[in-house]
């Protein structure tokens, strides 16, 4: 599943919360048996990435946890609880 969330925020307010809403997002999904990488990526090219494996299950594939397609422009945030 891949969700996108496209708003009229500014970069700078974008810049803000994307941590608050990565926080959030992650509380809920970290309580479901499910493996998942949740990634924001800001107009200000901020990128938030969260990876949760589900219970028993090996490591998400690399594909999965880190796309080709990123630009290499953007740094990357690893927010772990």
């Amino acid at each position: 599943m891949e969700i996108r969330f496209i708003s009229t925020l500014t970069a700078d307010d974008e810049g803000q919360m994307a941590p608050a809403l990565m926080h959030a997002v992650t509380a809920l999904l970290d309580a479901l048996p499910i493996a998942y990488t949740l990634r924001i990526e800001t107009l200000g090219a901020q990128v938030f990435q969260h990876t949760h494996p589900s219970a028993g299950a090996g490591p998400m594939p690399e594909s999965v946890v880190a796309p080709a397609a990123r630009p290499a422009s953007l740094a990357v945030a690893n927010l772990t609880r």
